[in-house]
């Protein structure tokens, strides 16, 4: 087997040493340039403060519409939750939301959906609607109707366009419909047909309103992997600020396997990165490792990598839950020993295990990629760590779609 087609792909090349969508080249040229002058720690620094800045990165979400839309509900499977577990937004008949209410990601505190009160109520008026949820604290508004789309849904979109910001219309409950079309006329019944028409009398609705070729994207907020979610999603990712779209990405519920593989590729664009900090800023060998590495960012990091995978134990209960399977069968799959606890002696044992594969990819790496090539030289400590987090991330990666496709197997 060739050296690049053991340890790293053209492709898999180009995702993490070009595509600098979440680093500047600014940046770049800076951390080149203190390398060449043998400034390691005016380099590291510089690493250092590119992912505290991506980590501190803040993403809200506005989430609106008319009472009884489904608005909170919304809310709760974007982040992955119930209607009735904890820190979900509460749900009803009636209005419930009487102010914007944030609700932070469980996992990733740093994105938050905000449940707007409805539009068109006696409280919010349209014409004031905008300047009563703080206008300017969203990133971008999700516009939801559960019927069809009237005039306050325009109105508030034409004003949220003139402001300068993105909005997207959701027709939610398509899900109700479906199955009462199913039960008036089982003989009739076709799926994608009824999708369609569905489509295009909210788009006729939004004709009529003066607002022409505007997307509809059909959900279903008990199921929101069906229907027009992947859309959905893939539109967001196109319009999003690149620093946004990495804390969108890690944020989304894994309900597709396409979603983990973006996920995957976001965060191996970072392995450099914390290779380069933890190799550079730890002053200290390692005891039987021979390496000096920070194992304390070590350990947060991969732990983020078993959360956004969902691998942690409370993610695997809900999945289970959700998947109506007992979470032994779905835990059986999982091989990565990351899916338990992430300690000092596991992350230990790991370095020691990616020692002697790091000693032929560091040679690799020098030689191939010249740019980043003299932080691997400054020692095998890099190596060694990158060795270990792409394959903690491959493996997590991997545990994370037999988990999805053993809750869904007779979905996929």
């Amino acid at each position: 087997m060739a050296m690049q087609d053991q340890f790293i792909s053209p492709n898999e090349e180009d995702d993490i040493f070009k595509d600098y969508d979440i680093i500047t080249n600014e940046d770049i040229e800076e951390i080149k340039d203190a390398l060449e002058e043998g400034r390691m720690d005016k380099a590291i620094s510089k690493i250092m403060e590119n992912l505290q800045t991506l980590e501190n990165i803040c993403l809200d979400i506005a989430v609106t519409g008319e009472s009884g839309s489904g608005k909170s509900s919304f809310v709760n499977a974007i982040r992955g939750l119930g209607d009735e577990e904890t820190g979900s937004a509460p749900t009803g008949v009636v209005e419930t939301t009487e102010k914007p209410t944030p609700y932070p990601h469980p996992k990733h505190p740093n994105v938050t959906l905000w449940d707007l009160p409805g539009i068109g109520t006696p409280t919010f008026h349209t014409s004031t609607y905008l300047k009563q949820v703080q206008f300017s604290r969203y990133d971008f508004f999700i516009l939801i109707a559960s019927e069809r789309f009237k005039a306050s849904h325009v109105q508030l979109a034409q004003e949220i366009c003139h402001l300068g910001k993105q909005f997207y219309f959701v027709r939610s409950k398509v899900d109700l419909e479906l199955e009462a079309s199913r039960e008036r006329r089982p003989k009739t019944y076709k799926e994608e047909a009824i999708l369609g028409q569905m489509r295009e009398n909210c788009q006729k609705c939004l004709r009529a309103e003066n607002m022409p070729n505007s997307r509809v994207f059909l959900l279903s907020n008990w199921d929101i992997k069906k229907y027009d979610f992947g859309m959905l999603e893939e539109t967001l990712e196109k319009e999003l600020p690149s620093h946004k779209r990495h804390a969108f990405l890690l944020a989304l519920p894994n309900i597709s396997l396409a979603i983990l593989q973006k996920k995957k590729l976001a965060l191996q664009r970072e392995i450099w990165k914390l290779s380069a900090v933890s190799a550079g800023a730890a002053a200290i060998p390692i005891p039987g490792v021979g390496i000096s590495c920070d194992v304390t960012i070590l350990i947060k990091y991969l732990s983020k990598y078993r959360n956004s995978f969902g691998l942690d134990e409370e993610s695997l209960a809900r999945l289970a839950k959700k998947a109506n399977k007992p979470v032994e069968e779905i835990k059986e799959v999982i091989k990565s020993p990351l899916a338990k606890e992430i300690s000092r002696d596991l992350v230990l044992k790991l370095l020691t295990k990616a020692g002697v594969g790091a000693l032929m990819f560091m040679e690799y790496f020098v030689r191939t990629i010249p740019i980043f090539g003299s932080v691997a030289a400054g020692g095998i400590s890099f190596g060694t760590t990158y060795f270990m987090l792409k394959s903690c991330l491959d493996e997590v990666s991997d545990d994370a779609q037999k988990v999805f496709n053993k809750a869904y197997e007779s979905e996929v």
